[in-house]
């Protein structure tokens, strides 16, 4: 079921719940043969329409996991997140148009030293008290200096896919 406008989310602060939630990236290689799919283990995020940012998520980029130590370990280098030097990944937005349960959301993605213009829609829905979101966008990784490639071949654009829970905050425990 969508939720209207009337069913609190353009009201409040609400928060990524972590353990109901996952961020998520697909990368088509090989000239589109394979996908590489992986995720990022620690983030946290707020969704609050009155205020600015009105959408944070800050990603841990060390926490990028794809079940491949050795492409882990090639993806936190230089050639691609540099971890060492840019330890998070973040996303802001100060705006969304909310309407019949689907935000429309443009933002700054910020990654390995460089930032994007990012257009995300997501869905959202009543689960309970809580809302599940799932969010989706496509980025340009060589707009963040992301051009390494075995082959030379960079294939484009990566899905970023953000499911999840989100939890209300109540105005004392801010």
């Amino acid at each position: 079921m969508s939720i209207p406008t009337t069913a609190g989310l353009d009201t409040g602060t609400w928060t990524l719940d972590p353990l109901g939630s996952s961020v998520e990236f697909q990368v088509r290689m090989l000239y589109g043969l394979m996908t590489v799919k992986g995720r990022f283990d620690r983030y946290h995020g707020t969704l609050n329409l009155s205020e600015r940012p009105a959408i944070a998520l800050t990603i841990e980029a060390a926490s990028l996991n794809t079940d491949n130590d050795r492409r882990d370990s090639h993806l936190r280098s230089p050639d691609f997140f540099d971890v060492a030097h840019h330890p998070e990944i973040r996303f802001e937005s100060d705006a969304a148009d909310l309407a019949d349960g689907t935000l429309k959301v443009r933002g700054l993605l910020y990654a390995a030293g460089g930032y994007t213009p990012v257009d995300v829609d997501a869905v959202v829905r009543e689960a309970g008290d809580e809302l599940e979101i799932e969010a989706t966008a496509l980025v340009d990784q060589r707009e963040l200096g992301m051009t390494w490639s075995p082959l030379r071949v960079i294939s484009v654009p990566s899905r970023l896919t953000v499911r999840g829970r989100l939890d209300r905050i109540s105005r004392s425990l801010r």
